[in-house]
């Protein structure tokens, strides 16, 4: 409860004082649960959907809305946004660091626009690695498994200078294929190798100086059908697409006092992503500034402004065309928050305002306000009212795509709309936190979210000719509303025996407006499961031994053909000295292989998650 978290106010705060839904996944969390991915390691907050499609590919959303393009989660790495203009989501297959480094990774549930901005609507997961300083001596990692073929990172930290600190590091894995239903190959195998580093300069107490980058570059095969204009009017294909990418990142941080401090930074991110499909060719720049100060005794007011410019390039192919094939967009931004302490320590009102400009649909307003009572210091209740918006995507903008449908000769081509306008959400939220004893703990929080101007695909007039395409196009013809309760108990059971567990309950209600001839979009409302549960258990056997085990059960989804299942992951640590540990894992031990979501745009296979075993040895020194 008193964990320290930065994402719900903008500063550092307690879990227990934030008045949001927020979980925090820490480095003894994400060591302990044996995962080798971040979408593996989200499982752990309760709330998210997360879900693996095949070998190198996950549908990952909070409180609904889930797919593999699924686009109303926003996503940060230490300050720099990992989303993509494409189509409002996240490339899971992009995103990695060496996991030894990571500090935390914070997960909210609900908006959080009023900070972070557009397409901050069901959620924001904000990913924060360890600094240089923090990260001193040489750590290798090495393993190899079932799945996990091989895999492997090394990163050496080291002082420079008087308060100068660097880190270098290298990373590489390469996962094998996962399987069809049927049991054969899917030939979907995943390689990456990556490499940065990281320097903070600290040269007097008030002033913090970090630099940090990273470079990537990987191979992943995928097995597509697509459309082929004569008989029989589809073809498979087997190719590679080819990642590669880089970014830089700078931050200035000058503290006036404990509540008083001021912050400059920007970035530049490159991402190159070629397939059979695709070519999307990407460069961002961003810059932010924000002050925060008090204000007498009872405010806490925090503000900003940024500008961000991307510039894409696309390869266009029958399957997938965007018109224009090149596009510069740039958003403008502005913020402000003022948190109000009304009885000291007791009672605090948060009011926050983003405003944003983007060439798609203009000014964007997104206000909110959070109410906090605390009324022990063991116990607090919290109360939220806020509006989101997600921004049109480059694809719902101006994109075709041509797609088979089984029958011979006859295609889809959905269209992308250049008036499409936002998605907006009316949140309403309410939580209770509280700690019973020393021992243990209860988070829950319950949401009624309203969703208008959703994404519909209104079916247009086929045109003559064969073969035949039958249109549909992008339109704002959907509504409806979300509702849920997320719960979360930790008990620590004895010194050495931990209990973590998770419930979330989740109901959708999708509907199109008179006059819309979409009879498609509704049943989205079935690709996200009504119940999920986990169960974490962490056991340490002495100062050397650990024994950790994770059941995790997630209800059927009706609209994407999976079966409710129940799979479990075991690890078991030894650290036969004080720098070297050794552990064995095993993932998905219930069962050879289960669905956990299939394909939803393009024709790739269905492919299934295999039961999965390997080793590893971490060295430090």
């Amino acid at each position: 409860m008193n964990y320290p978290i930065t994402s719900v106010a903008g500063h550092e705060e307690k879990k227990s004082a934030s008045p949001a839904a927020v979980h925090v996944i820490t480095q003894d969390d994400i060591r302990r649960s044996g995962a080798t991915t971040i979408p593996d390691i989200l499982r752990m907050a309760p709330g998210l959907e997360v879900a693996r499609v095949d070998a190198h590919t996950w549908a990952v959303s909070a409180r609904g809305f889930n797919d593999v393009f699924a686009n109303k989660l926003l996503v940060v790495q230490d300050g720099r946004s990992i989303y993509t203009p494409l189509f409002s989501g996240v490339f899971w297959d992009s995103q990695d660091t060496v996991l030894e480094d990571i500090d935390r990774i914070e997960v909210i549930r609900g908006p959080g626009a009023t900070l972070w901005g557009a397409n901050a609507v069901n959620g924001v997961i904000n990913i924060i690695t360890r600094s240089a300083k923090e990260t001193q001596g040489l750590l290798v990692t090495g393993g190899a498994g079932t799945e996990e073929r091989a895999f492997g990172s090394v990163r050496y930290g080291f002082k420079v200078g008087q308060d100068l600190y660097l880190k270098l590091y290298g990373k590489y894995f390469y996962r094998d294929d996962s399987v069809t239903p049927q049991d054969l190959s899917a030939e979907d195998f995943w390689s990456m190798a990556r490499g940065g580093f990281r320097l903070d300069w600290q040269p007097v107490e008030q002033n913090l100086v970090t630099l940090q980058g990273d470079i990537y570059g990987g191979k992943e095969h995928q097995i597509y059908t697509n459309i082929s204009f004569s008989p029989p009017f589809q073809q498979v294909n087997r190719g590679n697409t080819d990642l590669k990418g880089g970014n830089i990142l700078g931050r200035w941080t000058h503290t006036f006092s404990p509540e008083s401090e001021f912050q400059l930074q920007s970035y530049y991110d490159r991402t190159f992503r070629e397939s059979l499909v695709l070519l999307d060719e990407r460069n961002t720049f961003d810059i932010e500034a924000r002050q925060r100060f008090g204000i007498g005794e009872r405010n806490d007011l925090i503000f900003g402004a940024g500008y961000r410019l991307t510039s894409d390039r696309m390869g266009n192919t029958p399957f997938i065309t965007l018109n224009p094939d090149h596009r510069t967009d740039h958003l403008f931004s502005t913020f402000v928050q003022d948190e109000i302490s009304i009885v000291k320590e007791r009672l605090r009102f948060t009011l926050g305002c983003k405003f944003e400009h983007n060439d798609y649909t203009g000014l964007e307003i997104q206000p909110g306000g959070r109410l906090l009572w605390t009324p022990t210091e063991k116990q607090s209740f919290w109360a939220s009212v806020s509006r989101a918006v997600r921004t049109p995507s480059r694809a719902e903008s101006d994109i075709v795509l041509n797609q088979t449908t089984g029958t011979p000769g006859v295609f889809t081509s959905l269209q992308g709309n250049p008036v499409f306008d936002s998605e907006k959400l009316m949140a309403y939220e309410l939580g209770h936190r509280i700690q019973l004893g020393r021992t243990f703990s209860l988070d829950s929080a319950a949401f009624y979210n309203v969703y208008d101007d959703l994404r519909s695909l209104e079916p247009q007039p086929i045109g003559p000719g064969f073969p035949v395409f039958a249109p549909a196009r992008a339109a704002n013809n959907l509504y409806g509303d979300t509702y849920g309760v997320e719960i979360s108990p930790t008990w620590e059971v004895t010194e050495w025996w931990r209990l973590h567990a998770t419930y979330t309950w989740l109901q959708m209600q999708l509907h199109t407006r008179p006059g819309s001839n979409d009879t498609t979009s509704e049943s989205e409302e079935g690709r996200n499961p009504h119940h999920q549960f986990s169960l974490r258990s962490g056991m340490d056997f002495g100062p050397h031994v650990q024994f950790d085990a994770a059941v995790r059960y997630v209800d059927h989804v009706p609209a994407m053909n999976v079966r409710s299942y129940l799979e479990l992951d075991l690890r078991v640590g030894w650290m036969p000295t004080k720098n070297i540990e050794l552990s064995l894992s095993g993932q998905n031990l219930l069962h050879e292989h289960h669905t956990e979501y299939n394909p939803s745009f393009l024709r790739t296979q269905h492919t299934e998650v295999e039961r999965s075993l390997y080793g590893k040895i971490t060295w430090r020194f």
